[in-house]
Parts: structure tokens; C-alpha cells; sequence
């Protein structure tokens, strides 16, 4: 059980990364959404990212307490889940998809007002749920640029 958890937590070893593995596992997902995960079905994509999110739940906490640590480094299913949310329904293309990861990226390392507070949370439940509140701020805001430009 520990090594799966190490797997997902880690993304598959993108958290192991040396330098900056949260922005490694962001544009592994972007990637990942501009070449192939753009095409699928809205309630595909979805469900991809609620099961990502309760397994990456629970994966963290695991990780984590087998770390030692509340949130490490390493642990990048966040960042995962925080960037396809940012990316949800936009089209594959490269202008909406890095206005996107640049958007999640600034309010995942910024955490305003409320996004800090949901680290509060317990376990697992409190490493996924800032990204998730970052990829919501950047789907919100991104979406605005998007209109504008």
C-alpha cells in the first residue's frame, strides 16, 4: 500500500524532481491536457478528476505520514489535480493552455485568502484542497483573460 501511495502521491516520480517537482507535475498536466486530454468527453474528463482527487487524498496521507512530514515537496497529485481542474474544458490549444498553467501556477505559490485556509484541513484532505481552491481561482480568471484576449 505505501509504495502505491508513494506512486500516486509522487505522480509517478515527478515529485522527485530536484528543482521546482509542483511546477514539473503542473506542466507534465498540462501537456498531458493539450496533447490528449482536451479530446475527452466532458463527464470522462470529470470523473478523471474526482477519482484523481479522492485517490490522490489518500495517497497524500499515506505518503506523508510515512514522510513524516504534513505536506512535502514530493507530493505533487495536487498539482495534478489543481492544474486540470484550471485546464477544465478549455480548448488544447497552447495560448488557453499556458494562460492556465500560468494562472494555477501564481495561486498555487501565492495562496491568497481563501486558498491558505484550506490547508487547515486534515491529512490528505489539506494537501489536495488548496490546489483545488488554485485551479478554480485560475479556471475563473483565466477564463476572463481568455474573453478579453
Amino acid at each position: 500500500m505505501k509504495t502505491g501511495a508513494r506512486v500516486l502521491a509522487t505522480f509517478f516520480g515527478v515529485g522527485l524532481f530536484p528543482l521546482f517537482p509542483g511546477t514539473a507535475a503542473s506542466a507534465v498536466a498540462a501537456l498531458a491536457y493539450g496533447l490528449v486530454l482536451h479530446g475527452l468527453p466532458g463527464r470522462f474528463y470529470a470523473l478523471l478528476v474526482i477519482v484523481l482527487f479522492f485517490a490522490g487524498a489518500a495517497s497524500s496521507a499515506v505518503h506523508a505520514a510515512e514522510l513524516g512530514r504534513p505536506d512535502p515537496g514530493r507530493i505533487v497529485i495536487d498539482e495534478v489535480v489543481g492544474q486540470l481542474l484550471a485546464l477544465a474544458f478549455l480548448p488544447g490549444a497552447w495560448v488557453p493552455v499556458a494562460v492556465a498553467f500560468a494562472l494555477f501556477r501564481f495561486f498555487d505559490i501565492i495562496k491568497p485568502w481563501p486558498i491558505r485556509r484550506l490547508e487547515c484541513l486534515p491529512g490528505g484532505w489539506g494537501i489536495m484542497a488548496d490546489d483545488v481552491g488554485a485551479g478554480l481561482a485560475a479556471a475563473v480568471l483565466g477564463r476572463l483573460i481568455l474573453l478579453w484576449i
